[in-house]
């Protein structure tokens, strides 16, 4: 079998199953474990997906930059932020992770919701600008353009010195044993402060982000308390169920 022949087929097996695994190609494609090694390392070079130990799994389909963020998967945001509302309650001090979804939030809470914002998103401040009931504190440091959040010491420090009810962590990809990871190693670095700062994690996750793999880690997936997503009886779900997290 060619090459490009054994690259369709793991490609097709990646996205009807969400991983792959070294030994069943191996024997699917009669061909050695280190031939599908070096297939997998391959495409994990063009970005096709992530190899890692034993196989490979999906990298998340989200568009990386935060302008094409901005309108994608907009249902499915909106969804997601009208489920989030509830557990925001008067008195709490809740951080707001950069990106697409946790802005999707800030845009719609309510005018008597009395909360302290903690964030380093630039665009969820200019959002909350206009909020008379929220107390904004936004995080400095070096602007990251591409996400339009600040990283860097600086940030860091900002949120060690925090102490948070809640954190709404956006989500680029989450994987039920892998855990959740992100596309940049700065903005890793923040959200690890993040979470280590707050008492509850909220993820905010759009179905397709589940079962997904980025380079830099972040936390393991029990981090996370509840999943709050646009399809919460998806067959996907079934691990993080089992091990114990919420889904809304």
């Amino acid at each position: 079998m060619l090459k490009e022949e054994r690259f369709k087929h793991i490609l097709n097996r990646l996205s009807t199953d969400n991983k792959v695994l070294l030994h069943e190609l191996s024997k699917e494609l009669n061909v050695s474990t280190d031939t599908i090694r070096r297939d997998l390392k391959e495409l994990d070079d063009q970005g096709l997906l992530k190899a890692v130990r034993g196989g490979a799994v999906p990298h998340s389909p989200v568009p990386h930059n935060f302008k094409d963020r901005i309108g994608y998967n907009s249902e499915s945001k909106q969804i997601i932020a009208q489920k989030a509302l509830p557990l925001l309650q008067d008195g709490q001090v809740v951080i707001f992770d950069g990106g697409t979804s946790t802005l999707a939030v800030a845009s719609i809470l309510p005018e008597d919701l009395r909360i302290t914002v903690v964030t380093n998103s630039f665009p969820i401040v200019t959002m909350l600008a206009e909020h008379k009931n929220v107390e904004v504190l936004f995080a400095g440091g070096r602007l990251f353009k591409r996400s339009f959040v600040t990283t860097g010491h600086e940030t860091m420090r900002f949120f060690k010195n925090i102490r948070a009810d809640l954190c709404l962590l956006g989500i680029c990809s989450i994987h039920s044993s892998l855990g959740t990871t992100t596309p940049d190693y700065e903005e890793s670095e923040v959200k690890k402060v993040i979470i280590n700062n707050s008492q509850e994690i909220i993820a905010l996750s759009s179905i397709e982000k589940l079962e997904t793999v980025e380079p830099y880690y972040i936390c393991p997936t029990e981090d996370i308390s509840t999943i709050i997503t646009n399809q919460p009886k998806e067959a996907k779900l079934k691990p993080y169920i089992e091990a114990g997290i919420q889904i809304v």
